[in-house]
């Protein structure tokens, strides 16, 4: 490996440092049984943060709106943390889905199959809401919330 690969090796992740180094880490979803591409398919990062964003931008406007009536400090970024959870808990455990998982073509499943059950829902939208476990990944793309709550969220 020469030194340039070497410093920017962060920028590619683990798993890439991984195959350059000959691991076959098979595709995203492999392990899980899913496919590589299409329906079924561990969703993208890219999908997920959007997906999340328009999540929090509609929690935003209800809050804003209808709940503080106006911009406050710490109130309206408060309140709209409180319907983010709400939104997760009855969207997610009775479709599957939020608003901006369906707008992007996502939906949450237990790893094996069937129907989500309201505790892994509710694990995963309380660890979802302390945003640090969304933020550290497996090697298939899974959050640690969605890891720990034994879910996954794949393209419809």
């Amino acid at each position: 490996m020469d030194n340039r690969q070497a410093i920017g090796s962060w920028l590619s992740g683990p798993r890439a440092a991984m195959e350059d180094a000959g691991a076959d880490l098979g595709h995203r979803g492999a392990q899980l049984g899913l496919p590589e591409h299409g329906p079924g398919s561990i969703a993208r990062p890219g999908r997920r943060l959007g997906a999340l964003a328009v999540d929090w931008a509609l929690c935003l406007l209800i809050a804003y709106g209808l709940i503080t009536h106006g911009y406050k400090p710490g109130a309206t970024g408060n309140w709209a943390l409180l319907v983010f959870f709400a939104l997760g808990v009855l969207t997610v455990g009775t479709v599957g889905f939020t608003p901006g998982k369906r707008l992007l073509g996502l939906r949450v499943v237990p790893e094996g199959g069937g129907r989500l059950k309201p505790l892994r829902v509710l694990l995963r939208t309380v660890l979802l809401c302390l945003f640090i476990p969304a933020m550290i990944w497996d090697r298939d793309g899974r959050g640690l919330h969605d890891r720990i709550a034994r879910t996954i969220e794949v393209r419809i």
